[in-house]
């Protein structure tokens, strides 16, 4: 799969994710909290993997776009800060729907100018077979990427911290699932 095929279905999870909040009712905490924990982990994921892979390749190969790169690593920045306050927040807290809705509309905004002018001309300046090795990577850098948004970590984070908050993330998260299977056993 080519780079922008993975980073578009990225964006149709978040998007998933984020209509599963917006339908969710007013009084309907647990679905929002599973769409937000959702939520908080894609878009962790998807901020590392670009910056990790994506943005350096677009910063050597098309030095044309480095105000776009700056810009996105920017606007992941500000996204890391908000899904890190919605990670310590419960959904009977009086900011968390308007906080994820604030991001939402942030990460729609990203998307929208990345699919529609940074995604043309990576297309255009690439070509078939390095956006075919940058998906691959892109896949590759997911599989070890942080779960938890980590807005402290380096700006961007360098490969070395993204990997190391990815291991702890993992086994945060199966340390968490590991709990959750308890005690549904239990009940």
């Amino acid at each position: 799969m080519d780079a922008i095929t993975v980073l578009r279905a990225e964006h149709r999870h978040i998007e998933d994710l984020s209509k599963a909040f917006e339908r969710a009712g007013t009084r309907a905490e647990a679905a929002k909290a599973r769409a937000v924990e959702g939520l908080v982990r894609a878009l962790s994921v998807h901020a590392a993997v670009e910056e990790q892979v994506l943005y350096p390749a677009l910063l050597e190969e098309m030095p044309a776009v480095r105000a776009y790169v700056l810009d996105g690593i920017e606007e992941h920045h500000v996204t890391k800060w908000l899904c890190d306050e919605l990670d310590r927040m419960s959904p009977a807290d009086a900011r968390f729907d308007p906080k994820t809705r604030v991001l939402i509309g942030f990460v729609r905004y990203h998307v929208g100018e990345e699919e529609a002018v940074l995604f043309p001309e990576i297309r255009t300046a690439l070509g078939r077979r390095r956006l075919a090795e940058l998906g691959q990577a892109l896949e590759e850098a997911r599989g070890k990427a942080p779960t938890r948004p980590h807005p402290r970590l380096t700006d961007p984070p360098s490969m070395v911290a993204g990997l190391v908050a990815g291991a702890v993330d993992r086994v945060r998260d199966a340390g968490k699932r590991a709990v959750e299977d308890a005690r549904h056993a239990a009940s």
